[in-house]
């Protein structure tokens, strides 16, 4: 019974609603009719345009987003050693300054090419990063290496610019003292 009278409710509430609005009385026509305009309605622009558009905003937006390098990492970006870097195993990396784009560097080297950008890091280490391609150029005093972060390898290693091959050398003559040694003890 319940259901009935709940379902009957349902049922009668818009006939309900609709007989408390008042009813308007049609509007008189006026006596002279205005002057008709001929509206011409633009054409909506095509799903292709309109993903054109959209493309090229995402574009200007990423290219943007790339220009806007930090202070910090412009002055890393500075300290990259570019040119043709000779590796192990006779590999070598061409590092190449964007003229366009102060800052990015292009990599390039057998069966890999990569556009990388400075982050900053705590240790002082130059690191170059391609975050969509997944690889990380990493620089310190004495030699430099690529990995591939997706794949979890790398792509060279031991390789030397001319001043990283000084500073190698000169390490050789060298040596630094271990962390893992005693310091000496100073005669009296």
């Amino acid at each position: 019974m319940k259901t009935l009278i709940a379902s009957a409710l349902i049922l009668l509430a818009p006939a309900f609603v609709l007989a408390q609005t008042p009813s308007q009385p049609a509007a008189k026509q006026a006596t002279k009719a205005p002057a008709k305009t001929k509206t011409v309605k633009a054409e909506p622009p095509s799903s292709r345009t309109q993903l054109r558009s959209a493309t090229g905003q995402v574009a200007a937006g990423i290219m943007a987003a790339e220009a806007a390098l930090s202070p910090a990492e412009l002055a890393i970006a500075e300290r990259v050693h570019v040119g043709r870097i000779a590796c192990e195993l006779g590999a070598h990396v061409t590092l190449k300054a964007d003229p366009a784009s102060p800052g990015h560097f292009d990599v390039e080297g057998k069966g890999f090419k990569y556009r990388m950008a400075p982050v900053a890091t705590t240790t002082g280490t130059v690191r170059l990063e391609d975050q969509k391609g997944g690889a990380v150029w990493l620089q310190i005093a004495n030699k430099s290496m690529l990995m591939d972060q997706k794949r979890g390898q790398r792509l060279a290693d031991e390789c030397m610019s001319p001043e990283q091959s000084l500073v190698a050398e000169a390490i050789k003559k060298n040596p630094p003292p271990s962390v893992l040694e005693p310091l000496p003890i100073a005669k009296q």
